[in-house]
């Protein structure tokens, strides 16, 4: 039997029973410091659970499942926000107290290099961003990036578009290859979601840093064609194009590194899939008081006014 014992005698009781016998153990704790009657132990274990200990379990369910989730990334803030967003009114301490007790926390996030390759110093255009990443509206400010994952057969790269106003993924392509195609199919998405929503693309500043997947000519032109704006960052300032990267950092840690490994591009490609429909609809973003970014643009809309449709003769 073990030497030692836990602060609570009935749950020493309890750890030693399967292999010795209640009554066993009970009579090795007599005369000790933690000895135990067995009336007080049997009484202890038909005691009804109190409403603490209810609630405590109500909670830990509602913890546990909301954590599976989200990909296993919450920690106590955010399970928090969704405590309260389905109308569950808790302390925030009370959640880090369970979430220590079922062993959950929170993913960490690592720094990640850098993956684009600097195109030459010729037409650069100028940086209008400034590392001023907010923005009034929807497809005021996009901003780009791409990263790159290890599969069993091989590199695949990931492009994203990200709007800054709420943090929405506007355009995404992943492909075994870093040629200009792989960035330009993300701005086409983008484009095509955003139009096809009704959006308004006049003069939207599209934002990178300077790839040459970037500064090719075919995705110059695409730009040009939608009317938007580029910018281009300083050179090898990871700042000048911080809220793109800080975007590849959370994928690569909530998606890659969360639920690899992988095993090539379609496998990563239908995880990406989920992933953006999750980031946008349903993960809670602290930079948007803790709502999805889908939700942060129906919100945005609804405080709009109504243009009347112009009349034709």
């Amino acid at each position: 039997m073990a030497s030692s014992c836990p602060t609570n005698p009935a749950d020493f009781v309890d750890s030693q029973k399967a292999e010795h016998g209640v009554q066993p153990v009970l009579q090795a704790l007599e005369d000790t410091p933690a000895q135990i009657a067995p009336s007080t132990y049997y009484a202890a274990k038909t005691r009804p659970a109190s409403a603490r200990s209810r609630r405590d379990e109500e909670l830990t369910a509602m913890i546990e499942r909301i954590h599976a989730e989200n990909y296993g990334v919450y920690g106590a803030r955010k399970i928090w926000h969704e405590l309260r967003r389905r109308g569950v009114r808790v302390a925030r301490c009370t959640v880090e107290r369970l979430m220590r007790e079922s062993g959950l926390r929170g993913l960490l996030r690592d720094k990640t290099p850098r993956t684009t390759r600097p195109a030459a110093e010729t037409g650069r255009p100028g940086d209008l961003v400034k590392r001023d990443f907010t923005a009034e509206h929807p497809n005021h400010l996009w901003v780009a990036d791409l990263t790159y994952v290890r599969t069993s057969v091989g590199w695949v790269y990931a492009a994203f578009i990200l709007d800054v106003f709420s943090r929405m993924i506007v355009g995404w392509q992943v492909a075994t290859s870093l040629y200009t195609d792989l960035t330009l199919d993300a701005l086409k998405m983008a484009i095509w979601r955003r139009e096809s929503q009704g959006a308004d693309l006049r003069k939207p500043v599209h934002h990178s840093d300077r790839g040459a997947q970037y500064r090719a000519i075919r995705y110059s032109q695409r730009l040009a064609e939608a009317g938007a704006v580029a910018s281009v960052g300083s050179k090898g300032n990871s700042y000048d194009n911080a809220m793109a990267e800080a975007f590849n950092s959370l994928y690569k840690a909530e998606l890659v590194r969360n639920r690899g490994p992988w095993r090539g591009l379609d496998d990563l490609e239908m995880a990406t899939v989920e992933y953006i429909d999750w980031y946008n609809n349903r993960r809670l973003h602290g930079e948007l008081a803790h709502i999805p970014p889908n939700e942060h643009e129906a919100l945005h809309a609804m405080t709009q006014p109504v243009t009347a449709p112009l009349k034709t003769s």
